[in-house]
C-alpha cells in the first residue's frame, strides 16, 4: 500500500517535531551545566577563605556532575531514537530479521504440512 500525501507529510512532520524537541533538550542541558558549574565554582570561592565543610563539597561535587552524567545519558538515548534513520546499519539488521522470522515461520508451517 502506498502512502498517501498526508501520510507522507504527517510521518515528516513527526520526525521535524522530534529533532526540535532533542535540540531543545539539548539547550536545556547545556544551559543548566552551565550554571551548576558556575554556581558549583562561586561556592567554592566564596568559602575559601573560611572553614569549608568537606561533606558538602563532596556532596556538592557529586551532584555537579552526576547531574550532567545521568541527564547525559538521558540525552544520549533521546539523541540516538531522534536520528535512528541515520544510523543504516541499524535499519540493515532490522530488514535482515524481518526477513529472517518470516523465512522461520514459513518454515514452520511447510513442515506442519510435510508431517
Amino acid at each position: 500500500m502506498k502512502p498517501t500525501e498526508q501520510e507522507k507529510y504527517e510521518r515528516a512532520r513527526k520526525k521535524v517535531n522530534d529533532i526540535k524537541g532533542f535540540h531543545k533538550h539539548l539547550t536545556a542541558y547545556i544551559i543548566v551545566n552551565v550554571i551548576l558549574l558556575l554556581f558549583k565554582a562561586n561556592i567554592m570561592d566564596a568559602f575559601s577563605d573560611r572553614e569549608f565543610d568537606w561533606n558538602f563539597e563532596n556532596w556538592l561535587r557529586w551532584n555537579t556532575y552526576g547531574t550532567a552524567a545521568l541527564w547525559g545519558i538521558g540525552l544520549l538515548i533521546h539523541g540516538l531514537y531522534v536520528y535512528r534513520h541515520k544510523f543504516g546499519f541499524l535499519k540493515n539488521w532490522e530488514e535482515r530479521k524481518i526477513r529472517e522470522i518470516i523465512e522461520k515461520e514459513e518454515a514452520e508451517e511447510r513442515n506442519k504440512f510435510d508431517l
